[in-house]
């Protein structure tokens, strides 16, 4: 896949501080069953491979199924993902006191990483990384 090639060669040449375990921003089920696929996961699946990580995509789970983000303004799209995601409880050993790669393909606001970065958090991550191929210019509030 060329755009996780671009993300994988962006990455080689910024040389992140190592992580342990690299996770794709989670769809809703709803989501999934819409789109027939996580484009996050297809992302941080084969970047975790070019870079010889582990992925998983059932760690970071989005059970609420949210509206879509789309024409939200900061606040409406913080308000849209408040405890969207989590991570299931029985898994949350394998993220304890790791350090936690979270992929996306696009940030607009950042709602989203802020969201999934503060479930990790809570199940015990050391730390997250931020990685998405596209940054758009942040919306005005």
């Amino acid at each position: 896949m060329l755009l996780a090639d671009v993300l994988a060669s962006a990455l080689g040449q910024s040389a992140p501080p190592p992580v342990d375990l690299v996770l794709p921003v989670p769809l809703s089920p709803g989501r999934l069953a819409e789109r027939g696929f996580n484009q996050a996961w297809e992302l941080a699946r084969r970047v975790a491979k070019r870079r010889g990580l582990s992925a998983d995509s059932n760690l970071l789970l989005r059970l609420r199924d949210t509206p879509h983000q789309v024409g939200l303004s900061r606040t409406e799209r913080e308000r849209n993902l408040r405890d969207a995601m989590w991570v299931n409880p029985a898994s949350a050993a394998r993220i304890t006191h790791r350090q936690v790669a979270l992929v996306d393909d696009v940030m607009t606001t950042g709602g989203t990483a802020v969201a999934a970065t503060r479930a990790l958090m809570a199940a015990g991550a050391a730390g997250v990384q931020v990685w998405v191929l596209a940054r758009t210019p942040p919306p005005s509030a």
